[in-house]
């Protein structure tokens, strides 16, 4: 029987842990990059759940303006005695919000924003606002 030195056994470990293979180099960091983008998400008990990344899902949010399903409706609380019109419904990605936003703006003559998936104008225009829409092709808008 062969009588080792725990000291140089221990130095043979720790030589194989210390150079991994190129693979497990690259699958830890993968990991690492996975990790990261998921902060935030802590536990999900379901057994089936899938992390969806939002910058990798596909954008099939935007939505034609036939289908799209908008409101408008008028707001005067929480804005310092000033009256707002709101569209809200609207789905699609910010820069076609914005787009419709400056379009609406532009037509009433008034000043405005789009925020949250909202768009906010300056006064009551809640008719003129239905109006524009349906012409715009936004036939389901109330």
């Amino acid at each position: 029987m062969k009588k080792t030195d725990w000291k140089s056994a221990l130095g043979a470990l720790t030589d194989l842990a210390s150079s991994p293979s190129t693979s497990d180099v690259s699958s830890e960091k993968s990991e690492t990059v996975q990790r990261r983008k998921r902060e935030g998400v802590v536990y999900s008990t379901n057994p089936d759940f899938v992390y969806v990344d939002e910058n990798s899902a596909e954008q099939s949010d935007n939505l034609s303006p036939r289908q799209q399903r908008l409101r408008v409706g008028i707001e005067r609380a929480g804005r310092g005695g000033k009256t707002v019109t709101l569209v809200r419904g609207f789905v699609g990605d910010d820069e076609q919000l914005q787009q419709l936003c400056r379009q609406l703006k532009q037509r009433c003559g008034v000043g405005g924003t789009a925020k949250e998936g909202e768009i906010i104008i300056q006064g009551d225009h809640r008719a003129r606002l239905v109006e524009l829409l349906c012409q715009m092709g936004y036939t389901q808008t109330k």
